[in-house]
């Protein structure tokens, strides 16, 4: 393991002064196409865009509607976007597939013993989707960019509610589903999906694409968890699934040893999974970054052990209450190709430096054979 080199810290600058948004930013994407940097905050309904001002400032606040683009259950449960990936030519991301508990206010201790036996379930939440991504915008419906006579939709997996076809299948799940099925919040170690990233285009079946889901819980004896699944359209709007194995299972399931931590956001780096990892649950502590070589090759569920088939990259400078890693974004920066931005939730208060500006950080990645 190398020690962490800062490369710079990068300064995004929104059109307002809005705590819901620069204190909860939640995940982020890069595209070289117009140089633009996409992030969210698991407070919104809608993706942001900030593009590249020059040096290490990005601007230019655009927001996006997500229910202009797609379906969602409604208007008000936030999706708690925890995952955003770009794969031409859709931008993708992941809601938490979460139930929650209420929290103690502090007020009335009576209150607050019955708030901590109030589940709730906010139905945006089980959103996983994609929109096309074309000259910098984000469309409901458009032509291919490369092939004018493909038209490309804004799809979602569809929610029934209280999940998804996704929670559904995992509820039969040997390892996972007694805790799926219950509904255990995520800050109970329930699930809690909060890493997305997604292959190319299958070129036998456009619009059929490989996603990986990283979850933050539940972690089992110490071991995060990687969910794989095929997506693809199966009507203008709608994504489903397509098994993955011989006997028709719906997904894959890869377990990684982070040393106890679960999964908090993954990116690809070429074939290499990039794997952010942190506390379970509501816990405070250190946050690691790892790399997973040549990932797609894994076609079976399968294990990743230390040191055989992971790589520790670095630790995060930990701060107690504030800073928390959420999202990661590769960007070229001061000549690396592929330097990492990370997006805090709860930043620490001195990266607040004008009222609708905030500073993340940008980390050199350590070189491979081969890259």
């Amino acid at each position: 393991m190398s020690d962490p080199f800062l490369l710079s810290r990068a300064r995004l600058r929104f059109d307002r002064d809005d705590d819901d948004l620069l204190q909860e930013l939640s995940a982020a994407a890069w595209t070289a196409e117009g140089d633009h940097l996409w992030v969210s905050s698991d407070e919104y309904l809608s993706i942001e865009r900030l593009t590249h001002l020059g040096g290490m400032v990005y601007g230019e606040h655009t927001s996006f509607a997500i229910g202009d683009l797609l379906e969602l259950q409604n208007a008000d449960d936030e999706i708690d976007i925890e995952g955003m990936s770009y794969s031409a030519p859709y931008l993708w991301f992941t809601g938490s597939h979460s139930y929650k508990r209420s929290k103690p206010k502090g007020k009335d201790p009576q209150q607050d013993v019955q708030r901590l036996a109030q589940l709730k379930c906010d139905a945006n939440r089980f959103t996983l989707g994609r929109i096309p991504l074309f000259g910098g915008m984000l469309h409901r419906t458009c032509s291919h960019p490369e092939h004018p006579e493909r038209v490309l939709h804004a799809a979602g997996l569809p929610a029934t509610g209280e999940g998804n076809a996704l929670t559904e299948a995992l509820e039969g799940d040997e390892h996972i589903g007694q805790i799926v099925a219950s509904h255990l919040p995520s800050k109970d170690n329930g699930l809690d999906i909060e890493g997305l990233v997604v292959g190319p285009e299958d070129p036998e079946e456009p619009g059929t694409q490989r996603v990986l889901l990283g979850l933050r819980g539940p972690v089992l004896r110490g071991w995060a968890m990687l969910i794989d699944i095929l997506v693809t359209e199966a009507t203008p709007g709608h994504l489903s699934l397509k098994p993955v194995t011989e006997d028709g299972r719906l997904y894959r399931k890869h377990f990684l040893n982070l040393n106890g931590l679960g999964i908090r956001e993954l990116c690809l780096r070429g074939d290499d999974l990039i794997v952010l990892g942190g506390p379970t649950m509501a816990l405070e502590g250190e946050m690691r970054l790892f790399r997973l070589p040549n990932i797609f090759e894994r076609t079976a569920d399968s294990l990743f052990n230390q040191p055989d088939d992971i790589d520790v990259l670095f630790d995060l400078p930990f701060t107690v209450g504030s800073d928390h890693a959420e999202g990661l974004a590769l960007l070229p920066c001061l000549g690396q190709p592929d330097a990492l931005m990370i997006i805090y939730d709860s930043p620490n208060p001195t990266r607040r430096v004008a009222p609708d500006t905030i500073l993340m950080d940008v980390f050199r990645l350590p070189s491979f054979s081969g890259q």
